[in-house]
């Protein structure tokens, strides 16, 4: 049985790496952590639900009234751009590093800030805002593997809005289907 709350604490690879007895501790509280969300899940996914910051708490952890389509967090809202950005910009981790993208084409490493993240991804939701995307509507982003992929994500989530990213790589025909089949208000793309 699990005893108080639940703490999720990220490792660090290379610690992990090094320590034997810590990675062996880490896979025994993986373990745990997996039985007891499988036994216990409400309680389990309950805790998970309090790291998040909530605009409006759940009223309930999970409904399974129409299996297999399990509802979660059921009359919760959040907006996961400030979940992912801004809170830590606000707990003083602004200059701290938030991505690093490692291109094999242009072998280079280049690294994004909280700060730069929320600054980025602030401006580009004023601009599809001004397009007119609002919450619920849908933004297809056509984009490769870059930081900017992950800005125009974090910018259409601040509104509110959805995002589908499709693959760079497809030709015009399978990219035709995919924006027919989303609708989208709005395409980003890069070139």
């Amino acid at each position: 049985d699990t005893q108080g709350p639940i703490t999720l604490l990220p490792t660090p690879i290379n610690k992990y790496q090094e320590d034997e007895d810590e990675r062996d501790q880490v896979s025994l509280d993986y373990l745990e952590l997996y039985r007891s969300s499988i036994e216990e899940p409400e309680k389990v996914w309950g805790e998970v639900g309090k790291i998040l910051d909530w605009d409006t708490p759940w009223t309930k952890v999970m409904d399974n009234s129409d299996e297999p389509f399990t509802k979660w967090y059921v009359g919760g809202e959040l907006n996961a751009c400030y979940n992912a950005v801004d809170r830590h910009v606000l707990a003083g981790k602004g200059n701290k590093v938030a991505l690093i993208h490692d291109s094999p084409l242009s072998n280079t490493v280049r690294k994004v800030t909280y700060g730069e993240l929320q600054e980025k991804a602030s401006l580009l939701a004023g601009a599809l805002a001004r397009y007119g995307v609002k919450a619920g509507d849908r933004v297809v982003l056509y984009m490769p593997l870059i930081p900017e992929t992950i800005i125009a994500m974090l910018a259409t989530v601040r509104l509110g809005a959805i995002h589908s990213v499709v693959f760079g790589g497809y030709a015009a025909r399978e990219l035709s289907t995919r924006i027919d089949h989303a609708s989208p208000k709005v395409i980003i793309a890069a070139s």
